[in-house]
């Protein structure tokens, strides 16, 4: 699939005002992503666990307008208007356009909401920009749909196009948004031992997966729910010409290709060793950047030694990672859920920020609400 064939015959639709509202949830990468190329193209590929509680549920109003020379959109959170989200929003419209050309010809209203607190480390932007991306899909299609000029073969929009696109728009907003659509493990970077993987897209994991991380539990402990000191755009771009970027990117595709055995053989032990040295080497990447900077904090780093110290002590398979941000995400399968729920309650809620934590678990994608 080719950047061109996501933009779409001309079409002339009737269509006056409309809304429609998905969930999208966020997700946890296993292996990390962090560097990217010109138009959100990723350094290197990554895979995630979609999660199913933390969501963004986002409602997408549409008017015809008179005038076609500018976007035009209000952007609320919990009812809130939001000006400061704004220019991100323009730059994503910016970026799209040329994919969905019908984007000037309505003025927009977008409320969102999340289930988890907005820029903490729990990727709002992966859930709330995939979630605005499939309302926009679902406005073409249903201009297309519409569109009595076109033949009955033009005006199909099949899921699986619709999915790919979602993803493609998505990916132009936030990188990691275009692995939130599906579930319940989703592969973005083009990766020799992944037919299909693309730099474009989220795909998808195309292998049998072992009974181990079937149902697989992520309790998500919030450290620190405020704002991250330094945003994930920047850290990317931060790993233009760092000393240890060329060697990360190689890392990153040997983990994914020893995960593909792992998921195989059901191997937990050397899950643990993958998804932990990933966490910590994102993590590295950001303290040796120039400059410099640390979003992990003191909490963090005893949440993690209580962890290796649990699992020596039992033999637990509990593991943890850690997205862009202080917060850490306690990975354990099903078959530990009461035993890892009474560490977590008795030893690890003492370094949370009001001892909030998220009960969350493998999801598999996003939801169309209301059309």
């Amino acid at each position: 699939m080719q950047e061109e064939q996501f933009i779409p015959k001309s079409y002339t639709s009737s269509v006056e005002k409309g809304s429609f509202t998905w969930s999208s949830p966020s997700n946890i990468a296993l292996v990390k992503y962090w560097g990217k190329k010109a138009q959100q193209i990723p350094e290197n590929p990554s895979i995630s666990f979609t999660l199913d509680n933390c969501k963004t549920t986002t409602t997408l109003s549409f008017s015809k307008k008179e005038s076609q020379d500018d976007f035009s959109f209000d952007v609320l959170l919990d009812g809130d208007k939001k000006e400061g989200f704004k220019p991100k929003i323009e730059t994503f419209f910016k970026r799209i356009e040329a994919y969905l050309p019908f984007l000037k010809d309505y003025h927009f209203k977008i409320e969102t909401s999340n289930t988890f607190p907005h820029s903490s480390g729990i990727a709002s932007s992966a859930s709330g920009m995939s979630a605005l991306a499939l309302c926009l899909m679902s406005v073409e299609k249903l201009l297309v749909e519409s569109d009595a000029s076109l033949n009955v073969a033009d005006k199909s929009i099949g899921n699986d196009f619709f999915i790919q696109k979602t993803s493609f728009l998505a990916r132009l907003g936030s990188g990691s948004a275009c692995r939130s659509l599906e579930g319940d493990l989703v592969v973005w970077g083009k990766h020799d031992e992944i037919d299909g993987s693309s730099d474009l897209f989220g795909v998808k994991y195309p292998f049998e997966v072992h009974k181990n991380f079937k149902n697989y539990q992520d309790t998500i402990l919030l450290v620190d729910k405020g704002e991250k000191q330094v945003s994930s755009t920047v850290g990317h771009n931060l790993m233009h010409g760092h000393s240890f970027a060329q060697e990360r990117f190689k890392q990153a595709h040997k983990s994914m290709s020893t995960l593909i055995k792992v998921f195989e053989d059901g191997d937990l032990d050397m899950f643990i060793e993958i998804v932990e040295s990933e966490a910590l080497t994102l993590h590295a990447m950001m303290m040796t950047s120039m400059p410099y900077f640390i979003l992990m904090k003191p909490n963090t780093l005893e949440i993690i030694n209580k962890i290796w110290a649990f699992r020596q002590e039992t033999n637990s398979k509990v593991c943890f990672t850690l997205d862009a941000g202080a917060n850490v995400h306690v990975l354990y399968p099903e078959s530990e859920c009461e035993q890892v729920c009474e560490f977590i309650k008795n030893k690890l809620v003492v370094f949370c920020q009001k001892g909030q934590y998220i009960n969350d678990k493998i999801g598999f994608g996003a939801k169309l609400i209301n059309n």
